[in-house]
C-alpha cells in the first residue's frame, strides 16, 4: 500500500464508488440518494480551492482501497483552524488498518497545513470508526441526539476532536 494525492481523473469514479457504498448501505454518510460523477469534478475542485487534502491510500496496481479528507468546519472566520475531516475505506478492504494509516497521513497533513482542531462526525452506532478515532487520541466532544433520520429510524451524531500542536503563532483575522 501507498499513500498519493487524489486527483479527479485518476480517483474519481473509485471515490465516488466509495461514497455511493456508504449512503446505499451505512449511516457513515447522512444522504439519501447516491452521488453522480458530475459531482466529482466540483467535489475535487473546492478541495484544490482551499488547500484541503484528498489522500489516498493504493495497493500496487493503483486500486484506491480508501481515502481521506477534510474540509472547512464552520464558515466564519475565526474557525480557520479548525476542519472537519473525513475517511472512507472500500468495503472490501476494512479491517486491515488502512483507516488508521489514513488517519495518520491526514493528521501529518493537518500539522503540516498550521490546523489546530480536527472534528469528526460519526454515527453513534458506528464502533468501528469511534474506535479509530479514539485509538490515534480523539476524544468525545458532544452528541446532537436524533440529528438525522435514515433507514427509518433517528440517529445521534456524536463528534469527536483532536487538538494539535499546531499552529506556533495564531492570528485573529
Amino acid at each position: 500500500m501507498q499513500f498519493v494525492a487524489c486527483n479527479h481523473e485518476a480517483h474519481a469514479q473509485q471515490i465516488l464508488d466509495i461514497f455511493n457504498d456508504a449512503i446505499l448501505h451505512s449511516t457513515a454518510l447522512y444522504d439519501y440518494k447516491p452521488r453522480v460523477f458530475n459531482a466529482m469534478l466540483p467535489w475535487f475542485q473546492a478541495k484544490a480551492l482551499h488547500g484541503f487534502p484528498v489522500i489516498g491510500a493504493v495497493n500496487h496496481e493503483g486500486v484506491l482501497l480508501g481515502f481521506a479528507s477534510y474540509g472547512s468546519f464552520r464558515a466564519w472566520p475565526a474557525y480557520k483552524y479548525t476542519v472537519e475531516h473525513s475517511v472512507y475505506v472500500h468495503p472490501a478492504h476494512r479491517g486491515k488498518g488502512i483507516g488508521l494509516a489514513l488517519m495518520q497521513q491526514l493528521m501529518a497533513a493537518a500539522r503540516d497545513q498550521q490546523v489546530h482542531v480536527m472534528v469528526g462526525g460519526i454515527d453513534v452506532e458506528n464502533a468501528g470508526s469511534i474506535a479509530l478515532h479514539e485509538r490515534l487520541g480523539f476524544t468525545h466532544a458532544g452528541t446532537i441526539r436524533q440529528a438525522g433520520f435514515k433507514f427509518g429510524r433517528w440517529l445521534d451524531l456524536g463528534f469527536y476532536q483532536y487538538i494539535l500542536d499546531t499552529p506556533e503563532h495564531p492570528v485573529d483575522g
